[in-house]
């Protein structure tokens, strides 16, 4: 008998139509966390984190087992079809995929993309949209579930977006309008969407109303995201203005070819012609953000030809149709051109990726830095997709989950520069066939040749007519025609690698009236580190070709370039530079610009400088060989001064309330980079990061290995303590917790009680949202014991707030308020009202809690004004939810409306969007209660959007199921400001 499984809606299941009884919800969720991974072995110690989460019940194996039982007894007449089976390790539900909605959605949207038509495309798309009775795994709670809901409705809303196109290549807009208008009032800042609507609108003959929708979302993005729509809105506005003919809707006629990656018609189909298609959104106006991340492609490119046709061979075989992803690995040593191969054949065939091209430096062999984690480059993925600091999930798994939802479906090239190893690279893989994968390694990744199929690609030298052909690019053919011996010398020495005849060419270009002889000379005169080249010992494979080029600087840039080397940053700015060298930042400047013109740094961006790993190995070798030891261990601690001063003054500027460090330390003679504002510090903050924290590895190390007692501790504990307010607000966590810990584990970091308790403190309360509660309890039980210790009343305060928190977090209120009054006590004997107002708030809002409502009110009403007195703005935000949530639970609505509504225009005079978020929430929740339905599902609305954009998914389940109550259905339980 047929089976079929649901899970977009209720988990239910029908056998022969008929529906199954499959027992309570918890029994439910565990058929549904096998079906996810339907014929695919979930370990039991993973089905019960799916099913319970952190809250396992001591029996969760055998409850598993009973559950698994009755389901097999529920399903036994089609035993046939799906079988529940115990395997090693876990258990697996054996079943077709078409059988269950999810999978059989997912491969109707793979049909729809490789669809040879729109009417085709169009029907397949509706199919698997009409598959959805409600949202994902509807009354399932967890954690694991909740993730799981935000990711396929993700998927649903990028097939409704793709359906939306087709019926626009179909002439379909009159019908789309009201349709569009809909789903732009819930999806108000997607400009794909908006690109839709307003295309509709203007085929439909009301033009005038798209250009007023771009104004509505041009001015939402700007007061909301502080950004300006993307090119494609802006060129479809215009064209909308101009009346572009480009824009008319197609002419009956047969229907145009969805553009997909096939090169051909289809199989036992012959090719019909067919008129070009009107632009659509996906021709017209593609999705907001389309990165286009490839490094500029080299016009001295040669040879490669059979590398280049492989590549296309690869492309051609998979086309995004297949079953499977199109990847391949480009490896050789370094300085072979794997980066140029990668970037050449990218730029060639970036129109066959219309979504875009992602690309990524890892660092694998860098000399002087650490490979980039994973978790790093999805961030940077991530943002270029479009996702804002606040909606990047803590840990990596999830980073990765979000990334391959987001591409899932699109046409994308992701390219991966100088990988380390397979684990390196997995978690930055897309799980679509849609997307193509390119990986530049020295080593051959057999990991990902055997468990992903990727096309191995190695690279050898050039040959001695390719290398030829791009030293005459360099230099010129006439140049090169002159002395045929001279250019055979340098080919032939250079033994066909690319790196070592780009650095000679550059030494031969900075001086056009040298005979080329002379520099075959040269590098014949280093005939035995030239015939190296052939052991591939890399180290030394490069060096006469870096030598004879550092010999042709002058002196002022000479020592610029052995400066930088010994620099332990990965790149560096002008002022970084400047600090560095102690020049004037004019002189600085040109003598970045005249290594960059020798191939000796590269500007990858505007104002900053990185070296090739292998040429900073080398001016790291010259640095130390040619700089005295005193003037080298001086530009060191400039270098290091300047970043922590900078640092510092940023962190004054994002949080001036906090504590001020002793910034001033012996020697630190730089001046920090100037900044403005708040803004100019988060920006340079941004800009910096990754430097920051290498000098912190290195202050930490020096101090330990080459220079203990010469104050390199303290330089990282000044490092750490500067970084935190950034880390925080960014979303740095776990980078802000290795900070600090490698901080407290350094010696000579922290040279007094009252500095580790403080660290022990930071530390505990970063390691709060992380979820790591022993951790965090121990840390910040230390610093109080530490600060006790040492007399500091205001460390003691602090600290118990922060223990606060860590117990509400815990769930325990009691205690909350145990180390709340704590604080206040302790703040009442202090010169500190700001604090004070924080304390007193913080009492307020525990007995609120517990229920002890006029002592509460008592409390916050002194938060209130102290706050207002001293024109503390966050917490007098922070006091007006306090007493909007005392109003609430007291039955005076209308005064908890007013105090949300003033909390929540603060919040947006701050940019506190995260508590702006519970702001709103809290303020839909007293319209439901005033009888006002409308006004409380516009408000969870609003909250909604930005509960998912930060990823809190426990706010947004209980908000999906506020809005999908009856608007006379009261609430079935009430949650205080930030309870999540």
């Amino acid at each position: 008998m047929a089976v079929e499984f649901g899970l977009f809606g209720q988990v239910e299941a029908r056998i022969g139509g008929e529906p199954v009884d499959l027992g309570h919800l918890r029994q439910r969720c565990v058929l549904a966390a096998l079906l996810i991974d339907a014929n695919r072995v979930v370990p039991v110690d993973r089905l019960v984190d799916r099913v319970w989460g952190d809250r396992a019940p001591s029996r969760a194996r055998g409850t598993i087992y009973s559950y698994l039982s009755r389901l097999r007894r529920a399903l036994a007449p089609a035993a046939d079809e799906v079988r529940l089976i115990r395997r090693h390790g876990g258990y697996v539900v054996e079943v077709e995929p078409s059988a269950v909605d999810l999978h059989r959605f997912r491969r109707l949207l793979e049909q729809a993309r490789a669809a040879g038509g729109a009417a085709e495309a169009a029907a397949l798309l509706e199919r698997a949209l009409d598959l959805w009775r409600g949202d994902a795994f509807a009354t399932l709670d967890s954690p694991w579930f909740n993730s799981w809901r935000q990711t396929v409705q993700g998927e649903r809303f990028a097939a409704e977006l793709d359906l939306g196109d087709v019926r626009l290549q179909l002439g379909q807009h009159a019908r789309l309008v009201s349709e569009l208008s809909a789903r732009a009032q819930t999806h108000p800042l997607d400009e794909r969407l908006a690109a839709q609507l307003m295309l509709a609108l203007y085929r439909s003959g009301r033009a005038a109303e798209a250009l007023a929708h771009y104004q509505c979302v041009r001015k939402r993005l700007a007061e909301e995201l502080g950004t300006d729509p993307g090119a494609a809105l802006r060129t479809l506005y215009q064209r909308i203005l101009t009346e572009d003919p480009v824009l008319s809707a197609p002419a009956p006629g047969p229907a145009a070819r969805v553009p997909t990656p096939s090169t051909g018609p289809a199989p036992e189909q012959a090719p019909t012609p067919a008129p070009d298609p009107a632009p659509t959104t996906a021709t017209a106006s593609v999705p907001a953000t389309v990165p286009r991340q490839l490094p500029p492609p080299t016009p001295l490119f040669v040879g490669r030809t059979h590398k280049l046709a492989e590549l296309d061979k690869v492309l051609g075989a998979n086309g995004g149709t297949g079953g499977t992803m199109a990847l391949s690995t480009i490896g050789g040593t370094g300085g072979i051109g794997k980066t140029w191969l990668a970037v050449h054949w990218a730029h060639r065939n970036a129109e066959a990726f219309p979504d875009g091209q992602l690309y990524a430096d890892l660092r694998g062999f860098a000399v002087s830095a650490e490979p980039v984690p994973p978790a790093e480059v999805v961030l940077g993925f991530l943002h270029a997709l479009g996702v804002g600091a606040e909606g990047v999930p803590v840990d990596l798994p999830s980073r990765a989950a979000l990334f391959r939802s987001l591409v899932a479906g699109k046409r994308m090239l992701i390219v991966l520069d100088n990988a380390r190893d397979t684990e390196q690279v997995v978690p930055l893989l897309p799980g679509t066939p849609s997307c193509m994968v390119l990986v530049t390694s020295r080593n051959q990744l057999v990991g990902l040749i055997t468990a992903y199929g990727a096309r191995p690609l190695p690279l050898d030298v050039l040959t001695e007519a390719e290398a030829r052909e791009l030293l005459s690019r360099y230099l010129g053919a006439e140049r090169t025609a002159r002395e045929p011996e001279a250019v055979a010398a340098l080919t032939r020495h250079c033994a066909g690698l690319p790196l070592a005849i780009s650095l000679v060419a550059a030494r031969a270009t900075t001086h056009p009236d040298f005979p080329l002889s002379v520099l075959a000379d040269e590098l014949r005169s280093r005939t035995a580190r030239l015939d190296a080249l052939d052991t591939h010992d890399l180290t030394a494979d490069l060096r006469a070709v870096f030598s004879s080029s550092y010999r042709a600087l002058e002196p002022p840039a000479a020592r610029m370039f052995g400066l930088l080397g010994r620099a332990p940053v990965p790149e560096v700015s002008v002022a970084a530079a400047t600090a560095l060298a102690a020049l004037p930042a004019p002189a600085t400047r040109s003598l970045l610009r005249g290594l960059e013109a020798a191939h000796l740094v590269h500007e990858h961006c505007p104002g900053r400088y990185r070296m090739h790993d292998l040429v900073r190995l080398y001016a790291s070798e010259r640095g130390e060989r040619d700089q005295p030891q005193a003037d080298l261990a001086a530009a060191l601690r400039r270098l290091t001064a300047f970043y922590a001063r900078t640092a510092h003054a940023g962190d004054r500027l994002l949080s001036p309330q906090r504590t001020p460090f002793a910034a001033e330390r012996p020697g630190a003679a730089p001046a920090p980079h100037p900044l403005t504002d708040a803004a100019a510090a988060m920006e340079w903050f941004d800009a910096e990061h990754a430097c920051l924290l290498e000098l912190h590895r290195f202050t930490i190390e020096r101090g330990r290995d080459k220079e203990p007692g010469e104050g390199w501790g303290g330089w990282a504990w000044h490092l750490a303590w500067s970084l935190d307010t950034y880390q925080w607000r960014r979303g740095h966590l776990d980078d802000r917790t290795a900070v600090l810990r490698a901080t407290l584990e350094a010696p000579g970091a922290l040279g007094d009680p009252a500095a580790r308790a403080l660290a022990h403190r930071l530390l505990g309360r970063a390691q709060v949202p992380l979820e790591q509660r022993t951790e965090a309890l121990d840390n910040l039980r230390r610093a109080l014991a530490l600060f006790g210790e040492a007399g500091d009343a205001a460390g003691q305060a602090q600290t118990n707030l922060n223990l606060a928190l860590a117990w509400e977090q815990r769930g325990d209120d009691r205690r909350a308020l145990s180390h709340a009054i704590q604080n206040l006590r302790l703040r009442r004997r202090l010169d500190g009202p700001l604090r004070e107002a924080e304390a007193l708030n913080a009492v307020g809002w525990y007995l609120a809690r517990l229920g002890h409502h006029g002592q509460a009110r008592h409390y916050c009403e002194q938060a209130l004004a102290l706050s207002r007195r001293l024109g503390f703005r966050e917490g007098e935000a922070f006091t007006l939810d306090s007493l909007g949530y005392l109003a609430h639970h007291g039955g005076r609505p209308a005064q908890a409306l007013d105090h949300y509504r003033q909390a929540l225009a603060l919040r947006r005079e701050l940019g506190d969007a995260y508590e702006e978020a519970d702001a709103l929430a809290c303020l839909g929740d007293v319209h439901r209660t005033m009888g006002q339905p409308a006004r409380a599902a516009e408000a969870w609305r609003q909250a909604l959007s930005l509960y998912r954009s930060q990823h809190r998914l426990l706010q947004v389940a209980r908000l999906e199921e506020k809005l999908s109550r009856p608007a006379g259905e009261p609430p079935t339980t009430r949650w205080p400001p930030g309870s999540g």
